[in-house]
């Protein structure tokens, strides 16, 4: 690369000589500058290269200095221009940097994992190494772990990690699985439900989501695959659909709250009014809770005179207004 300094120390020092004595022989030049009559030469040769020093005709040349800001001008605005267009070049590389890194960053972002089992795995090491919020949507027919294997969310909500699942309707109706809710929920787990939920999902600490890759209709051909998402644009876009899905859920609860009418419901009509007003058929709560379909009517009929009303959608009101759910 050619060197662009304006003038190096030699220069630098001539010229300020040439400039004391005004105009000089070479051989005055080079006394002053205690230099030899060929470096001399020489340096006077770059400095009229550079347009400081003008050669004065005569039987012995004479050297004079010229204005530097006239002589030097040129070269300044030749390196400003030179400086403006390394900046653009710098600007631009670190533009296609960054969409590199961007490009190269997203293959991290997502990792692919195959199989019910390395995805049962790394479900129990996201709640292991859970340290503040458990965010679940629960679809029916489980692909890689059913409710009650789920053994890591109960050390979780003992270490003081807040559980919030909604549960698609079709999951409370399934034998079994309300006994696994019911447990969870007398751990602190935060459950509501929904007629039907959109994707599987699993959000730790608002960092890490899993999430399957392939559709429910499409479950049975080959292994359950899933995404492992890290922070970025797709992980706010699924917190932004639970958070969104979560207002619209039915609370299901087993305990009643100190905002409660204290003329109220006990524990076992609470939790079956919250199954009610999420929709589960009449036949699936009585299987579900082990009683008879008239034991269930039974007790929504007191429940309803106690709330002043004659319809479930009724009941559904006074309990919100009332705060029984």
């Amino acid at each position: 690369m050619q060197d662009e300094s304006v003038l190096d120390a030699r220069e630098e020092r001539a010229y300020r000589l040439l400039v004391g004595l005004s105009i000089a022989r070479l051989a005055d030049l080079a006394e002053v500058a205690e230099l030899s009559h060929q470096e001399a030469d020489e340096i006077l040769q770059r400095l009229q290269a550079k347009g400081l020093v003008a050669v004065m005709p005569g039987d012995e040349p004479m050297f004079r200095p010229l204005p530097p800001d006239v002589a030097l001008g040129t070269t300044l605005l030749r390196r400003q221009e030179s400086l403006e267009s390394a900046r653009k070049t710098v600007a631009s590389l670190s533009e296609e940097f960054r969409a590199s890194a961007s490009r190269r960053d997203a293959h991290h972002l997502v990792e692919v994992i195959v199989g019910a089992a390395g995805l049962r795995d790394r479900l129990r090491d996201l709640q292991e190494s859970a340290r503040e919020e458990i965010l679940w949507f629960c679809r029916a027919n489980p692909l890689a772990m059913q409710g009650a294997e789920n053994t890591e969310e109960y050390g979780a909500l003992s270490r003081g990690v807040r559980y919030r699942a909604i549960y698609e309707r079709a999951l409370l109706e399934t034998p079994g699985e309300l006994d696994t809710i019911a447990e969870g929920i007398s751990w602190g787990e935060e459950a509501r439900t929904l007629p039907t939920l959109p994707v599987r999902l699993a959000i730790v600490d608002r960092a890490t989501a899993v999430c399957p890759l392939v559709r429910d209709d499409e479950a049975g051909i080959g292994e359950p695959t899933a995404a492992i998402i890290g922070r970025g644009q797709l992980l706010d876009a699924l917190l932004s659909l639970f958070e969104t899905h979560w207002e619209q859920a039915t609370p299901v609860k087993l305990q009643s709250d100190e905002a409660a009418d204290p003329e109220g419901l006990d524990d076992s009509e609470r939790f079956l009014l919250s199954l009610v007003v999420a929709g589960v058929p009449d036949k699936s709560v009585a299987s579900q809770l082990g009683i008879s379909r008239r034991t269930v009517q039974r007790r929504l009929d007191r429940m309803m005179a106690l709330a002043g009303v004659d319809t479930r959608t009724g009941l559904a009101f006074q309990a919100a207004k009332r705060k029984w759910l």
